[in-house]
């Protein structure tokens, strides 16, 4: 078949990748226009538009996937059908239904219809959830709410984080396409969701980044996996903010108020210790605004936390925003 493929980020990749190593033939691919990055804020492409550019397929980068003049361009490349996965921008009904089977298949990282929506690899550690998987549909107007053809299942490990768990994914998704495409041709039925039974992961906002510490320690860990590696998880000490990257829990009642913290130097193991409501948590990893990531003891020498003090939430989405930023754009 002749594919014509819509994706952005570094997890659509591997999905491009091996289609263009066959046996169908990827004639064209849509990504989201060059965005600066980095710390020079210099215009880059996206990770698929990279790769379409170095294998030399026809590549497009338009601001509204809609266009008159994207639709005629497709509509010239004869695509047999369309395969989209972390796209970005909602594809209207003309360019849907541009292929000669009309329509495309979509690979979303979650068992819908549970999960739809921007964020479902976060939500699912947020939430605490045992499994995940990639759902191959059919694009529809409503998001995420296309009729079924495949589930592919993984677990999630338990200290995976959601960057872990992403580039798994990815593979997963990868092999669900190719299997979904000789499904298609074999002439497979796609099945409707039970939409009563849909919930949703919305975008994440910096709020979700906040470590509040009157929350328990095993849902404090859950929040740290599923921030890592960006944007982070973030607190206030009382020498500044801190973004923690990795952390465990040690249960039990805890004897001290929530966010209350004490150092234990000699310890190797959990150096540092935070009450919670339920639990401690003990940092791992953490990173201080224009900071490396530090090992807890590496923190700790530099940090000079006073013997009395505590963790909070940042107390604020606007300030967390402009140290979000100032971390961001480190190399």
């Amino acid at each position: 078949m002749r594919i014509l493929y819509f994706g952005t980020p570094a997890f659509a990749v591997p999905t491009l990748q091996r289609l263009i190593e066959g046996p169908h033939t990827v004639c064209g691919v849509v990504s989201q226009p060059n965005r600066k990055q980095g710390r020079g804020r210099l215009s880059q492409p996206s990770p698929v538009a990279q790769l379409a550019l170095e294998k030399d397929v026809p590549l497009w980068r338009p601001e509204k996937v809609g266009s008159k003049e994207v639709q005629l361009a497709l509509a010239k490349q004869e695509a047999d059908i369309g395969i989209v996965v972390a796209y970005g921008q909602f594809i209207p009904r003309k360019i849907r239904e541009l292929p000669s089977l009309g329509y495309l298949i979509n690979a979303h990282a979650s068992l819908l219809p549970k999960l739809r929506g921007a964020s479902p690899i976060t939500k699912a550690i947020l939430d605490g959830d045992l499994e995940t998987g990639i759902s191959i549909m059919r694009v529809d107007k409503e998001m995420d709410a296309g009729p079924i053809l495949l589930k592919d299942k993984i677990r999630i490990l338990s200290e995976e984080n959601a960057g872990e768990l992403t580039r798994r994914l990815a593979g997963v998704a990868s092999d669900a396409v190719s299997r979904a495409l000789t499904e298609i041709e074999a002439g497979a039925e796609f099945e409707p969701q039970d939409h009563s039974r849909a919930t949703f992961a919305s975008k994440i906002t910096s709020l979700d980044s906040e470590l509040d510490f009157s929350e328990t320690a095993d849902s404090l860990s859950r929040r740290i996996r599923a921030m890592a590696p960006k944007p982070g998880a973030f607190a206030s000490c009382p020498t500044g903010l801190v973004r923690i990257l990795k952390a465990k829990i040690l249960e039990g009642d805890s004897d001290r108020t929530a966010g209350r913290y004490w150092v234990e130097k000699n310890n190797a193991d959990a150096p540092l210790r935070i009450a919670t409501s339920s639990g401690y948590l003990l940092p791992l990893e953490l990173q201080r605004p224009g900071g490396k990531v530090l090992r807890t003891k590496d923190f700790l020498r530099g940090a000079r936390l006073p013997e009395n003090g505590s963790f909070g939430p940042i107390g604020g989405a606007a300030r967390l925003k402009s140290n979000l930023i100032d971390i961001k754009h480190q190399k």
